[in-house]
């Protein structure tokens, strides 16, 4: 039998590294106050699609319902989390997930993911707290050695909003940005608007690195008091995680949103030793929009796949084996409590033996089950 493409099975390991990741993961959330939250497996398309939203379908997995609507299994956990939560009452709330998401566009199909949405919170607390909560959960996996990347989605929609685009050319200049095409950027820009309109938004290609192009640039946009306003954001924020602890931090005045409801903050984790992404997030108040509710929000996604690929199992346990028989099955689930401080692992005579801290066998002799260590 076969997989369709994309899935796969998976064992040992690669299982019990994951589970562990999600273990560690709710209980760092439920010590700092998060309550759980879950949505369906399955939603209706439009969820996903709305202008709001705009995610597309073709990287979804769906169908037609018996109504001949269009299902889709959940590719993204934020935006059924805001459908969940949008009647509710308009308070503080902190709210922690952990499951698959579903996506055809990307290689693997399901992906693991865990994270924490809060709402109805001051901005600065509320994105800190992501923050001081990824640092907390990576400690206790014990993969903290982590970069983070700062960066606001408005001072580039400030930019570019200067520029008269059309809806194509809007497009086609984001993913300039996004690819750092500072050339691209440069042209779109020059024809759409002036030279100094042009050259402002080509040098956000380069605006990145440490936290010193915060400074530098407040100098820059001194006489422009909504981009200065947003630097100063991200001033207080840097300050804050720098306070707790993490001095690796990165800031990329250039980085632009993927899906249209982030609103400011953005952030993303790196591990160090791989630079692999392990998280990502930022402030997504616009996606309230739909509800007509104004909203705080912010929030941040574990990638728990590539957790689980540098998490080191220590099993504190040792672990013993003991080899029986049918007959001698009962016995051997009775001396259990002999062993209270090990993995006790009963298995047949032909079994694999490696990777036993000690093996013993049940044997009759004189017409009584003893224990023999081999």
């Amino acid at each position: 039998m076969f997989l369709p493409t994309g899935s796969r099975d998976e064992l040992g390991a690669a299982v019990s590294s994951r589970f562990r990741v999600i273990e560690k993961f709710r209980r760092v959330a439920t010590l700092r106050g998060y309550n759980e939250i879950a949505t369906p497996v399955i939603e209706y398309a439009s969820t996903f699609t709305n202008e709001y939203v705009d995610m597309k379908l073709q990287n979804m997995m769906k169908w037609f319902n018996a109504e001949g609507e269009i299902e889709v299994l959940r590719p993204d956990w934020t935006i059924a989390i805001a459908r969940a939560l949008s009647n509710q009452e308009k308070l503080p709330q902190k709210w922690a997930y952990a499951g698959s998401v579903f996506k055809q566009n990307m290689p693997g199909v399901e992906y693991h993911q865990a994270g924490v949405e809060m709402i109805h919170m001051p901005e600065l607390m509320g994105e800190s707290e992501s923050l001081l909560m990824a640092q907390s959960f990576l400690k206790e996996v014990g993969t903290d050695a982590c970069v983070i990347e700062l960066g606001h989605a408005g001072i580039y929609e400030k930019l570019a909003e200067e520029l008269k685009l059309s809806k194509h050319n809007s497009e086609r200049l984001r993913v300039a940005m996004h690819d750092k095409k500072k050339d691209e950027v440069f042209q779109i820009a020059i024809a759409n608007g002036d030279k100094a309109q042009a050259n402002e938004l080509a040098s956000l290609v380069d605006a990145f690195g440490q936290k010193g192009i915060i400074t530098e640039y407040e100098k820059r946009w001194e006489d422009k008091p909504e981009l200065l306003t947003m630097l100063q954001h991200m001033k207080k924020l840097v300050l804050i995680i720098e306070e707790s602890g993490n001095e690796e931090i990165l800031v990329d005045l250039g980085r632009v949103k993927n899906l249209p409801y982030y609103s400011g903050i953005m952030f993303r984790g790196f591990l160090k030793e791989s630079g692999t992404v392990c998280f990502s997030g930022g402030r997504y108040d616009r996606l309230y929009d739909q509800f007509n509710e104004k909203v705080s929000a912010v929030g941040l996604a574990f990638e728990v796949d590539a957790l689980a690929e540098h998490i080191q199992l220590n099993n504190q346990h040792r672990k013993i084996c003991i080899i029986a028989s049918e007959k001698s099955l009962v016995f051997a689930e009775k001396i259990r409590d002999r062993f209270k401080d090990y993995i006790v692992d009963v298995q047949p005579a032909n079994a694999q033996l490696d990777g036993y801290d000690k093996i013993f066998e049940i044997k009759k002799i004189n017409g009584e089950f003893e224990v023999v260590e081999k």
